[in-house]
This record gives structure tokens, sequence and C-alpha cells, in this order.
């Protein structure tokens, strides 16, 4: 069974209000794109691209009104590249028409660029040219392709709440990649208990106690709601298994077939941590 293609997370960096609010406007009315941020300052959005994670970027070159420029951007963007989980399409909207500007941010990785004061500009084009190129990101089953080599360098200053934001993204990106459906509560007890096993100093633990705990539940219960989930990722959604295990490639017990809650947790924990400083 085909896995549904989820909205293209997309974030804006506009200075001009009217434009932005064309933008907004119209990904509203869509439901295969939305917004996880919009700003007028390109250092902000490379925070942005580090906290939210979008797989495309709509940015105006000038920023007259806001701080920085989009030239400027792509060159903090190009110097994060490799301590990036996902890496976004961008593409550029600006009312300059100098081939030479043309020229720069083509060899800074801009893939596509429009003129806003030509003749036919339209923001629905813009948004559908970063759906066309999105599948050259993509998996075979619409997720994002995840960076597997990542290393975040030691200068760079991260807010806790920017931090925590990146871990669970990054978590939740895992968990799409091997189908854990989110209408399912088991996922999100998951979500969680991978988050604490990524800061706990328990080597047998598995978050699922402090996951009880906080939810004020029964061990069993929260258990119970994981292995549901997980059950239903390799058994009922019809999810690829080759698919499914490119990602997951730790050792399942042959006598289900399906990984355990706590072999789970600690997988994640154990992958993701290891891409954290």
């Amino acid at each position: 069974m085909k896995t549904e293609m989820k909205p293209m997370r997309l974030l804006l960096i506009e200075d001009d209000v009217g434009e932005a609010k064309k933008l907004t406007e119209c990904a509203n009315r869509r439901t295969d794109v939305r917004f996880v941020g919009i700003t007028d300052s390109c250092e902000e959005g490379i925070k942005l691209v580090k906290s939210r994670l979008p797989e495309g970027v709509i940015l105006d070159l000038q920023l007259v009104a806001g701080k920085g420029t989009g030239i400027r951007f792509m060159e903090l963007l190009n110097e994060l590249k490799k301590d990036l989980t996902i890496h976004p399409i961008v593409v550029v909207t600006t009312s300059n028409q100098s081939k030479t500007v043309f020229r720069s941010i083509e060899a800074l990785g801009v893939e596509w660029y429009f003129c806003k004061v030509t003749e036919g500009y339209d923001v629905n084009v813009v948004l559908d040219t970063l759906l066309s190129l999105r599948p050259a990101m993509l998996t075979e089953t619409g997720r994002p392709i995840i960076n597997g080599d990542l290393r975040k360098t030691r200068d760079m200053i991260e807010a806790p709440d920017e931090r925590r934001d990146r871990i669970y993204r990054r978590i939740e990106i895992e968990l799409d990649l091997v189908g854990i459906r989110a209408r399912l509560k088991g996922r999100d007890y998951l979500r969680e208990a991978i988050y604490v096993q990524i800061h706990s100093e328990k080597e047998r633990g598995s978050g699922i106690e402090e996951v009880a705990a906080n939810e004020k539940k029964q061990y069993g219960s929260i258990a119970k709601a994981m292995q549901t989930a997980i059950n239903d990722a390799w058994c009922v959604t019809g999810s690829d298994l080759d698919d499914i295990l490119t990602h997951y490639t730790a050792r399942i017990p042959a006598s289900n077939g399906v990984p355990y809650v706590s072999d789970f947790i600690h997988f994640y924990a154990a992958k993701i941590k290891n891409t954290l400083d």
C-alpha cells in the first residue's frame, strides 16, 4: 500500500508583509504544503532550519526591511549543511533582475528563482515548483531522506528549547520513516520515551517508567500502547518491510518478527544520541 504523502514543510524568509501574506494564505488553502516558520531575518532563518527542519525554503534575496540578505542566508546554510538532518530545497523570490545575482545564487545552491516583477508571477507556482522538486529529496515512500552522518559543530551555540525541538523533530522523522502512525497514542509515548532515554544515565532503562509517571498511567498500559504502535507499523499498515528494515537495523526477535518496545526505544535513543554533540 502506497504511503500517503504528507504536506511539504516550508520555511518563508521574507520582509515584505504583503508577499508573506499572499504566500501563507495560499498555503492555508492547500493541503500539500504548510509553513513551519516565517521570518524576515537570515540568521533567524538558520535557527528555524535547525529547529523546524523544513523540506523547502522560500527565500527573498534583499530583506531590505528585515535583517541580512538571502545570499548571506545561503552562505550560512552551506556552512551548516553537513550538520543538518534534512537539506532543504531553496527557491528564491526577488525583484532583482541582475543576471550576475542569478549566477551567484545558483553557485550557492539555489534550486530555482522567481522574479516578482515579471508578468505572470504567481505564489501558487512558487509552491508548485517546490513540490515538483521534492521527489529528489524523498525516499520512495515519500518520507525525507535522513543524513546518516550528522555532527553538530562544537562552536554552534544552541538554546535549550531549540535543542529540545530539534531532537523531538528528529524522533518524529525517524518514527515516520518506519510508519508509526500519528493517530496512535503509542506513538506519542514512544517519542517521549526515546527523548527521555537519550538523556538518561540508566544503562538498562527504557524511559517507559518516566512516561507512565508523567501520564499518571500504569506502566503496563503505556508499554502496551507502544507495542501496538510498533506492531501496527510492521504488520497492519501495509508498509514495505524491506523499506522499514533499511531504517530499523537492530536485531528483531525471530519469535514474532517485530521489535520489542524496549529494544525499539534503545535503538532510536542510541541512533539519535550518536548524532548529537
